[in-house]
């Protein structure tokens, strides 16, 4: 009943009722079986199909009683699937088209029925997508009104928390960690697993090769004896597309034409003088599935000529599926000549010469037409020389491997020879008999009947072609009746399609059949279609032990076939085994458990003179016991020789030697491997369960893709997928196979429908075979790769899946279920005493890891403290003229400029401005864009003693998210006024500004573009250095607003250390191209100026986007020695100028002047960045040593910088080492350890040195729990002292309390004394190799990244960024990824940087890389649109941000992917 329920919807809509059917005349059922046909190998789309269908039906549909004809034909009514239709003889047949027949088993169905109905309906997330991307949109997938807005993604998640609660079924054992190595779980084999019991086998043996009387010594031999004395005789009928013969090929024309074809290919075709050809040559054969006559003078021509043939597909377009692969064939082979046919050769593509184009991967050939006017009538006294079989090649038959990679499987002329006797023998083939073959006459079983035994015969062989199949899928049957013919090679899909077009042709008779050879009778679904055929043509004269299905591969050729009847062999078999026991190679016969079995039949006996045995598939060829399957081998003259030019390969598969238990061989003869998995049953039968090529081993079990297609095809398959187009393959994914089934969807199934049928195949697979599928994909109609002859290239879609190039439109996920080999999560140790470990550090011959820049107090002449605007006022009158400040706009000229004097004046204003409005200490906004102006109401402030605090101003196309910053910094620094320019102070106060803030609350606002000239009363003197001098206000990554104090004697003290460490004096410019609202970016470009003298070109950043070429001109024309930069500049500079470095070299762009280029940073250095820069810049003259990284934080705004040899100290050559990089194993990180390894080992991070710790800083590496010192090379947190640290965070709610230990705190052991501030960031200190200006051993920094960044999963810390360049290489369409956390899971944005149909592809490839090389699982996939993950002006990423975006769903993401 399932059988026909199964897909009860469609049929009551498409399916014209019983009776009706009954009424529609025989041509139109034909037709509609024909539509449906080309519907099921996916030739017409499923508009098409309706379309033609509603047609054909029109007329006939007023029949149904009382239905409204309108809605007859519409499939989208909703009706219960479970619709039944009346039970009728012709319904029955019908409900076989169901399903592809080759997989049909009502048994199955039923399986797969009851094991969805054991599952509890348990709803998975949906994925969603954007609505560009939907074919159509669902209506629920959209928020209703009303509903908040961050519902729908957090209960996704929820649903999808729910799934995951599921207990895993594989008992997870005790995995252990090891005290570097991360072991990944170990699966354990099941003790109850059943396990072979049988004795082991002996090898079986095929009857003897009998002797036949005048058997010719070799195939030519054979065609000379018929060619020349029986030339009347048919030998081969070619077909036209309606069935039509169109040529009889007689013995004699075989002989006559192809001794022309032998001796013009051996005397008229040279070069410079030389034959081209010699014996021995391979040669190509490219000739269509519809011209077999062409095919067979060709072939024998060859061998009349002693040539090897190497018979190939037609190339259709210069990209076909495996194209490359045949390419690289015919390379190796040698081939420089291809026959093929006139009408073939007009249908290539062509280059622009007129030429056949030379195809992708292809040796060059040159192509010879075969036809008539083209060969020549060889002289009266020339003979092609026929001699006997040897053990030379005969010819060369291509085979494409499960990787995709083809081999030519060398035949030799005794083989060829030996097989066709064989096979004559086993299907008692007579002179003269006639045979339909419908299959591949190039290769195979197809070549094997159809074109060598069928001439060792003299029998007449009626050719099908594909095309006319297509067409009448009854052809064959038509002809077998037509010609009587006594043998038809199919396999079992030509017996499923004539069903499917089976018609009450009373006249049609097939008593004539002794034998119908079933070529792919070793597919273990075969039966189905074999006995669902008999039931019906058995009225029409079919006769059941006809019915002979037959096991062969290309390198064995016949292994086995069912005799026919009147050879007296016992009855066919037929075996009902347990699938779980198969999964175990281990044969049961399955009797309690109905759901998951496995229905063979036989495949006959082994072939004459062929010795056979069943070896184990891994390892030693071990002989298998009885009741064990593996992979059948067969020692015989007649299989094939070699791999053509791959002696490893042949001798694995050609030379193998099956061993006893014992471990003596079992015979002394070499076997060859079939890629036949199976077993020899009662009465010596051979049966096949399965191929190699389909072999899937997961965790220790086997799964056949064959079984795995079948089972998806039982879920309803008819309304979501096409029958024909489904592929299942594995990929290696974390050490084990993963399962992915991709089938080709339906356009008019909804996404809804298709998303519950995906969810009913992953249950009936998990049910029936106890196996978890990794990836499930529904692609668009007819986007497969196609194999020659209809059917899915399996490794070409494999291959897309990897490169992320299949273009689904479904995908679902699910490493939670099948993943089960992950490492156990890690269980943090009691630890130990910070006491303990100092003494073991000390005993292990550790030193304690600390470090500090050069001591301030020796290098300064005892100067007196100077406040930063004292310096200023002293500068305005010792060197009034002397230029502090050159600010440069977008087209590179100077957009103003500031000298000492200038700035001083300039800031008296602003004070004087000040002063009576405002009292000593309050604290004043500065917004302004980077400029003096800035800069000099930074010193106005100062002057007036106010608190001065910048902030960067609002972006005017985007108020709504930049303003509310603005806003949130101007109250939270309680700000009494604000200065700026007049155009912001208008945008401060404008309706847009109102839409996204309260604008009545700014404080007083007052613009400084016009102040009058007026001298400021009198300067204000701090009493004392620890006063407060400005607050410096920035938004963290983890998106937290920090503003830190900054007191007289920190800001002193910073300027004193950057002068120190850089060598900066007033005779020296530096170009500055970074923000000046905070950290070291506000120092360098307000202060450093001012206290050392030194002139600054400031370059603001933002002009970078008009002009990227900004920066690197200005430093070229003003030969800038010192440099700084953040990394998103240099970002910019890689990317907009990678391409131009030729143009700048013309425009006289020179970068050899440039002695250190410093890269502003508050996070681990970016290494790939930093290093392409240098590479792309090198030809402009940037020294490869240049290139350096700064570090700081909110405590510290500058702990390292590292400048590069510089003045007096570089001529000496001691201003200190280059910076150093190390290679760290990421596991070991992250457990907190470091684990120094060699660059290039699997596993390793590359980390480069931060800088040089600057004069003053004295830096330790702290344990973050127990706040104990740690030893060398151990990862902690960085702790700092220093005379320009911060003195603590300035909160508005006074929670100091809470973050009072970040700027004071204390070790709990060792050096209790001093204080230190903690930076938040990991981090470790190693002592190299190295010396320092001083002489002592150098102490390099590295940081790794920030504590509050960091994501706590399975007990691990892992570091975002990891994740996210693992992320970025999967994939060339991947322009920017981040990761965070939510309740546990792992979700992955990745912005998408091309075509929208390759964000489904992301999905796997995402999932894949993070399990691969971090142990996670992917919890959530998001694809966005280039420029959605936020970057703030450092260029680092906004995670937390982003994660705030996500579950309020503001991304408009194209796709999110639930995984499960």
């Amino acid at each position: 009943m399932a059988e026909r329920t199964s897909s009860g919807l469609l049929t009551m809509m498409l399916e014209p009722t019983p009776a009706v059917a009954m009424t529609l005349p025989a041509e139109v059922r034909e037709k509609l079986a024909e539509l449906e046909l080309e519907l099921s190998e996916g030739d017409i789309t499923q508009k098409g199909y309706e379309k033609k269908r509603g047609k054909l039906l029109a007329p006939y549909i007023p029949q149904i009683q009382g239905v409204d004809p309108s809605l007859q034909i519409d499939n989208r009514i909703q009706s219960s699937s479970q619709a039944v239709l009346p039970g009728s003889k012709h319904n029955k047949s019908r409900a076989a088209n169901t399903r592809d027949e080759r997989f049909r088993s009502d048994l199955h169905t039923e399986a797969v029925q009851a094991a969805l109905a054991k599952y509890k309906e348990r709803k998975m997330p949906m994925p969603s997508k954007r609505r560009s991307v939907l074919v159509q949109s669902s209506v629920e997938a959209c928020t209703p009104p009303g509903v908040p807005v961050n519902s729908r993604v957090s209960s996704k998640i929820q649903q999808l928390l729910n799934t995951l609660k599921r207990p895993k079924r594989p008992p997870l054992r005790e995995f252990f960690v090891d005290d570097f190595e991360e072991l990944l779980g170990v699966q354990h084999p099941d003790p109850n697993q059943p396990k072979p019991e049988g004795q082991q086998m002996s090898a079986l043996e095929g009857e003897p090769l009998g002797v036949v009387n005048k058997w010719p010594p070799s195939l030519p031999a054979a065609l000379q004896r018929w060619g020349t004395t029986q030339p009347k005789s048919p030998c081969l009928t070619g077909l036209d597309n309606s069935g039509k013969p169109v040529y009889t090929l007689t013995y004699g024309k075989l002989w006559t034409r192809s001794q022309k074809l032998a001796y013009t290919l051996l005397n008229k075709l040279s070069t410079r003088n030389e034959p081209l050809l010699m014996p021995g040559d391979r040669v190509a054969l490219v000739f269509p599935n519809n011209d077999p006559v062409m095919f067979m003078v060709a072939f024998y021509g060859c061998l009349l000529a002693e040539l090897v043939p190497v018979p190939i597909e037609v190339p259709l377009t210069r990209k076909d599926a495996g194209s490359q692969q045949i390419g690289f064939l015919l390379g190796s082979c040698g081939v420089t000549l291809a026959l093929t046919t006139d009408a073939c050769q007009k249908g290539l593509p062509k280059a622009q010469t007129g030429e056949v184009a030379t195809f992708k991967g292809w040796p060059r050939l040159l192509w010879f037409v075969t036809d008539g006017k083209h060969v020549v009538k060889p002289p009266k006294d020339w003979y092609p020389p026929i001699r006997e079989a040897s053990n030379d090649i005969a010819y060369i038959e291509y085979k494409t491997s499960k990787e995709g990679s083809t081999m030519g499987i060398t035949v030799s002329h005794s083989a060829m020879l030996d097989h066709c006797h064989a096979l004559t023998q086993a299907c008692g083939y007579t002179e003269a008999e006639t045979i339909t073959n419908v299959l591949d006459f190039k290769r195979e079983a197809g070549l094997w009947h159809g074109v060598l035994t069928s001439v060792m015969n003299r029998m007449h062989v009626i050719s099908i072609p594909y095309s006319l199949m297509k067409v009448n899928p009854l052809s064959w049957i038509q002809k077998v009746h037509t010609y009587k013919a006594r043998v038809a090679v199919v396999k079992s899909r030509d017996m499923h399609w004539s069903l499917l077009a089976q018609r009450d042709q009373r006249d049609i008779s097939l008593s004539s059949l002794r034998m119908l050879i079933v070529a792919d009778g070793a597919n273990p679904w075969s039966i189905s279609s074999c006995d669902a055929f008999l039931n019906v043509f058995q009225a029409r004269g079919l006769r059941p032990e006809v019915i002979c299905p037959c096991a062969s591969s290309s390198e064995a050729m016949t292994v086995a076939i069912r005799r026919p009847p009147e050879m007296g062999v016992p009855p066919p078999g037929k075996a009902v085994l347990s699938m779980g026991g198969l999964s175990h190679s281990v044969i049961r016969v399955d009797t309690e458990e109905k759901l998951s079995v496995l229905t063979v039949q036989d495949v006959g006996q082994v072939m004459p003179g062929a010795l056979v045995c069943v070896v184990r598939v891994e390892g030693t060829p071990y002989i298998c016991q009885t009741d064990e399957v593996g992979e059948i081998c067969v020692s015989s003259g007649s299989t094939g020789v070699a791999y053509y030019g791959l002696p490893g390969m042949t001798k694995n598969v050609f030379e193998t030697i099956p061993v006893l238990s014992s471990g003596l061989p079992i015979s002394d003869r070499p076997f060859t491997r079939t890629s036949l998995l199976g077993f020899v049953g009662p009465d010596s039968l051979v049966f096949v369960v399965g191929k190699m090529d389909g072999l899937m081993v997961v965790s220790g079990r086997r799964h056949n893709a064959d079984d795995v297609v079948a089972t998806a095809l039982a879920v309803e398959p008819m309304k979501f997928v096409y029958r024909g187009r489904i592929a299942v393959f594995s990929v290696s994914v974390l050490h084990d196979e993963r399962i992915v089934v991709v089938a080709e969807q339906r356009p008019d199934a909804s996404e809804e429908d298709s998303f519950q049928w995906m969810s009913r195949v992953l249950q009936a697979i998990d049910s029936i075979h106890q196996v978890g599928v990794y990836c499930l994909a529904l692609v668009p109609a007819n986007t497969l790769p196609k194999a020659p002859l209809g059917g899915i290239h399996i490794s070409e879609t494999k291959q897309r899946f990897l490169e992320g190039a299949l273009h689904p439109c479904n995908v679902l996920m699910c490493p939670h279920t099948c993943v089960t080999n992950l490492p156990k999560p890690r269980q943090k140790q009691p630890e130990v005493s910070p006491a303990s470990m100092i003494v073991g550090n000390l005993v292990a011959g550790k030193r304690i890891a600390q470090a500090c820049g050069r001591d301030v107090a020796q290098l300064e002449d005892n100067e007196q403290f100077l406040y930063i605007q004292d310096v200023l006022q002293w500068r305005a009158q010792a060197t009034p003229d002397h230029p502090l400040f050159l600010v440069l706009n977008a087209k590179g000229t100077v957009a103003s400029t500031a000298s000492c004097l200038q700035l001083h004046k300039r800031a008296e204003r602003v004070a004087a401005a000040l002063m009576g409005r405002l009292n000593t200490g309050d604290h004043v906004a500065l917004v302004y864009p980077p400029g003096i102006d800035l800069i000099a109401t930074f010193y106005g402030c100062l002057y007036a003693g106010c608190v001065p605090v910048t902030v960067r101003p609002p972006h005017p196309q985007n108020l709504a998210t930049t303003l509310p910053t603005v806003k949130m910094i101007v109250e939270v620094s309680k700000s009494v006024c604000i200065l700026t320019t007049q155009a912001i102070m208008k945008l401060l106060k404008s309706k847009e500004a109102a839409a996204a803030v309260d604008i009545k609350s700014w404080p007083m606002v007052l613009d400084t573009d016009d102040l009058p000239r007026k001298k400021s009363p009198q300067m204000y003197k701090p009493p004392t250095p620890e006063m407060l001098a400005y607050l410096d206000f920035s938004v963290s990554t983890t998106g937290i607003l920090a503003g830190v104090k900054m007191s007289h004697a920190a800001t002193s003290a910073l300027c004193r250390s950057i002068k120190l460490q850089c060598e900066l004096y007033p005779s020296r410019q530096i170009a500055i191209c970074l923000d000046p609202y905070c950290g070291l970016g506000f120092a360098l470009w307000c202060l450093c100026s001012v206290y050392s003298g030194h002139q600054s070109i400031l370059v603001p950043p933002l002009e970078l986007e008009s002009n990227a070429s900004l920066w690197l001109g200005a430093v070229s024309q003003y030969k800038v020695r010192v440099t700084f930069c953040s990394y998103s500049v240099m970002e910019m500079c890689t990317k907009g100028l990678g391409s131009q470095t030729e143009a700048l070299r013309l425009r006289n762009v020179n970068l050899s002047c440039v002695r250190t280029c410093m890269v502003v940073a508050e996070e681990r250095p970016r290494i790939a960045l930093t290093q392409s820069f240098s590479k792309i810049f090198k030809d402009l003259g940037l020294s490869p040593r240049a290139v350096s990284t700064t570090f700081g934080c909110r405590v510290n705004v500058a702990i390292c910088l590292q400048p590069n040899r510089l003045g007096k100290l570089a001529e000496q050559g001691t201003a200190g080492p280059d910076p150093t990089t190390v290679y760290v194993d990421m596991r070991a990180l992250r457990h907190d350890r470091v684990r120094l390894v060699e660059r290039g080992s699997p596993h390793s991070l590359p980390l480069m040195e931060s800088g040089k710790i600057l004069p003053g800083v004295k830096v330790i590496i702290a344990n973050t729990e127990t706040k104990g010192p740690l030893g060398d090379s151990h990862l902690g947190e960085i702790w700092v002292s220093s005379p320009h640290n911060a003195t603590g965070y300035y909160t508005v709610y006074g929670e100091e309390a809470l973050h009072a230990d970040h700027f004071n705190t204390k070790l709990s052991f060792g050096d209790t004394q001093s204080v230190w501030a903690r930076t938040g960031y990991l981090g470790f200190l190693r002592r190299t190799e190295l010396t320092d200006a001083s002489g002592e051993r150098h102490d390099a920094l590295y940081v790794v990244g920030s504590l509050d960044e960091t994501l706590e999963l399975r007990g691990m810390r892992y570091h975002p960024i990891d994740i996210e360049t693992s992320v970025i290489r999967s994939h060339k369409s991947i322009a920017e990824c981040a990761v965070f956390t939510w309740t546990n899971l792992l979700v992955v944005v990745v912005e998408l940087e091309g075509s929208e149909q390759e964000a489904l592809d992301l999905v796997a490839l995402v999932t894949n890389v993070v399990l691969e090389e971090h142990y996670l699982i992917v919890g959530v996939v998001v694809v966005v649109d280039p420029g959605v993950i936020p970057i703030n002006s450092r260029g680092e990423k906004q995670r937390m941000h982003l994660r705030d975006g996500f579950l309020a769903d503001q991304l408009d993401p194209i796709y999110v992917a639930y995984n499960m």
